[in-house]
């Protein structure tokens, strides 16, 4: 029964005043204080409702929660995307949207290209014919200009790409005698 006390005091960390708690009643050995509380005997049922746990230090009643339906709503903690992951994601959708805008002005300026050598070639051409593909140049240089505005391309590969496209076509306009240059005026 001794062990049952010491074990009570040890497991369940209780005060020191509880050392010299007997089953049987108050403690008559020669070593107790004369201050030492006394407590009545301890009766341990099943149902762990002793007069000592009932007196205020410990209370292992059961708790009887009301019965009320309550919808419990969990917001789910997401976490701060990563910065770099972030970028990699803008970085992905600004290159799909490059790519779409340079393979457009590279189809235009092919089809640029193609007519003026095929008018090249032609070798009964006629200045009209000049007036389909100049059509053709204004709308790759409307793409050109888009994709320098936006930033697809540098500006000064923008006015690389709309000179080349100028230049052969002057090239075609001289190798057929229709471009003649303005003489200049001399002072």
């Amino acid at each position: 029964m001794a062990a049952a006390v010491h074990c009570l005091s040890s497991c369940l960390a209780l005060p020191s005043k509880l050392s010299n708690l007997s089953l049987n009643g108050p403690s008559t050995s020669s070593a107790t204080h004369s201050t030492s509380t006394h407590f009545t005997s301890l009766s341990f049922s099943a149902s762990l409702s002793h007069n000592f746990f009932s007196k205020g230090c410990f209370s292992l009643s059961p708790v009887q929660r009301p019965t009320r339906r309550s919808v419990v709503c969990e917001v789910a903690t997401t976490k701060k995307p990563d910065s770099a992951e972030k970028r990699a994601r803008q970085a992905e959708k600004r290159r799909i949207y490059h790519k779409s805008r340079k393979s457009e002005i590279k189809t235009r300026m092919k089809k640029v290209l193609e007519a003026l050598d095929v008018l090249k070639k032609k070798p009964d051409a006629t200045p009209e014919e000049v007036l389909s593909i100049e059509k053709l140049i204004g709308e790759a240089y409307s793409i050109i200009d888009k994709a320098v505005k936006v930033g697809t391309l540098h500006r000064n590969t923008g006015a690389r790409r709309k000179s080349r496209l100028a230049r052969r076509k002057k090239a075609v306009e001289i190798h057929h005698g229709w471009y003649a240059p303005n003489p200049e005026v001399s002072a």
